[in-house]
C-alpha cells in the first residue's frame, strides 16, 4: 500500500563519500560521477543522506562505468528501504528477546518519536527474519561474486539499546550483497572470527581485498586472525 501521509522532515544531514578512490579491479582512478539523495529514518533522527557515487573510467576494466557507491551506505539501511538497519535490529530484539507483540513494538517506537505505520513494523520484522537467515546458497549469487575476482567486506555491529544482542552484518561492498547477518550476545575476538569465516564460507577461492569496520579492538583482532594480510580501514563514521 502506498504512503498516504507525508514523511517527516529530515532532522539531520549526512554526506557519504567513497573511502576507496581507486578501482578495486584495475587500480585506476574512480572518478566522481553523480550524487544520489535518500532519506532514512533511524531510531534517533530522520537523516537526509547525500551519496557521492564514483565510476571507473578505464574501458578495459570489468567495472567500467559501473557505479561505485559509498561503502557506508549499507550500514544505514537496506537498498530501497525508508527505515534504518538500527530500527530493524530494534524490532527484532524486541520481538525475539523481549517477546513484545507487534502492537507493543509499534507503540514503543512511536513513543520514541519514530513516525512509522503499524503495518511497517510487521514488514520490518520480516526483513529482520530474512537477514538472520540469509545465506549464499544460490549458485548464481556465488558465481557472480566469483566473477568479480575479489571481495571487499564491510562489517557492522548494530546494538539498538544497551543489553540487547548485537546484530552483526557482513556486506560485500562491490556487489552490495549481504553475506551474513547474525545476532550475537557476546562479541569477543573468537566470536567475530567465527562470524567472518562463516561469511566467506564457499568463497574461499575469491581473495578478500579489504575490510571496512568501526575498528573496535575485538574486531581488529578477528580480522587479523582471519585475513592477516588484508588491509583493514576505519569507516567514515569513525
Amino acid at each position: 500500500m502506498a504512503r498516504i501521509t507525508l514523511r517527516p522532515p529530515a532532522t539531520q544531514e549526512l554526506v557519504l563519500s567513497c573511502l576507496n578512490r581507486c578501482c578495486p579491479v584495475c587500480g585506476g582512478p574512480l572518478w566522481f560521477a553523480y550524487e544520489n539523495d535518500r532519506t532514512v529514518t533511524t531510531l534517533d533522527a530522520v537523516v537526509a543522506v547525500t551519496l557521492q557515487v564514483r565510476r571507473c573510467v578505464n574501458p578495459a576494466c570489468a567495472l567500467y562505468h559501473r557505479p561505485y557507491r559509498p561503502e557506508l551506505e549499507g550500514r544505514l539501511a537496506l537498498p530501497h528501504h525508508e527505515f534504518g538497519l538500527d530500527v530493524i535490529a530494534w524490532i527484532g530484539a524486541g520481538r525475539y528477546q523481549e517477546h513484545d507483540s507487534l502492537p507493543e513494538l509499534h507503540r514503543e517506537l512511536t513513543g520514541r518519536g519514530v513516525v512509522i505505520a503499524a503495518r511497517t513494523v510487521d514488514h520490518l520484522l520480516a526483513r529482520y527474519e530474512e537477514l538472520v537467515s540469509v545465506a549464499l546458497a544460490a549458485p548464481a549469487r556465488r558465481a557472480g561474486l566469483c566473477q568479480q575476482g575479489r571481495l571487499v567486506l564491510a562489517v557492522d555491529g548494530l546494538q539498538p539499546d544497551k543489553g540487547h544482542e548485537v546484530l552483526w552484518v557482513v556486506r560485500e561492498v562491490l556487489s552490495g550483497d549481504i553475506l551474513l547477518a547474525r545476532s550475537l550476545l557476546a562479541s569477543g575476538r573468537d566470536d567475530l572470527s567465527d562470524l567472518l569465516r562463516a561469511a566467506v564460507a564457499g568463497l574461499e577461492e575469491v581473495p578478500v581485498a579489504g575490510v571496512i569496520s568501526d575498528g573496535q579492538l575485538a574486531l581488529r583482532q578477528a580480522v587479523a586472525d582471519v585475513f592477516p594480510d588484508v588491509p583493514h580501514q576505519l569507516c567514515q563514521f569513525h
